[in-house]
């Protein structure tokens, strides 16, 4: 199965939750999306199917290996382009809220492209100090 925009941004945010939380559950999935449970048990079940979560020993839910590969993958573009936005100016929420938009969309090259110009930035910008 091919992952659609909507499973990466549940595997992401079961990345993010996993940070603070030592059990991830679809009520915190609910809370954090602003989903109905229904539609949150839909779409857990299709990726459970699919190979990219899991039931965490304890209870909760984990990523696989698969899973994880990919939410590790969306929340450094989604950083990224974050921090492109606010180097440009925006504000961090709506860059934030941006960058959650426009991290599906982006070429593999056009990441690495703005990866390496906001490293250029980062480093005249610390030359300029």
């Amino acid at each position: 199965m091919a992952i659609h925009e909507s499973g990466e941004n549940y595997l992401e945010q079961i990345l993010i939750l996993s940070a603070t939380k030592e059990k991830v559950r679809a009520v915190d999935i609910c809370a954090a999306l602003g989903f109905s449970r229904p539609t949150v048990s839909v779409m857990l079940r299709e990726l459970r199917e699919n190979g990219f979560v899991t039931d965490a020993v304890g209870g909760g839910l984990a990523l696989t290996e698969k899973g994880r590969a990919v939410a590790e993958r969306m929340y450094e573009r989604h950083c990224l382009l974050a921090e492109v936005l606010m180097a440009l100016g925006v504000s961090r929420e709506v860059a934030l809220e941006d960058a959650c938009k426009i991290e599906h969309d982006l070429s593999e090259e056009t990441i690495a492209c703005l990866k390496t110009h906001l490293l250029a930035f980062k480093d005249k910008k610390n030359e300029a100090r």
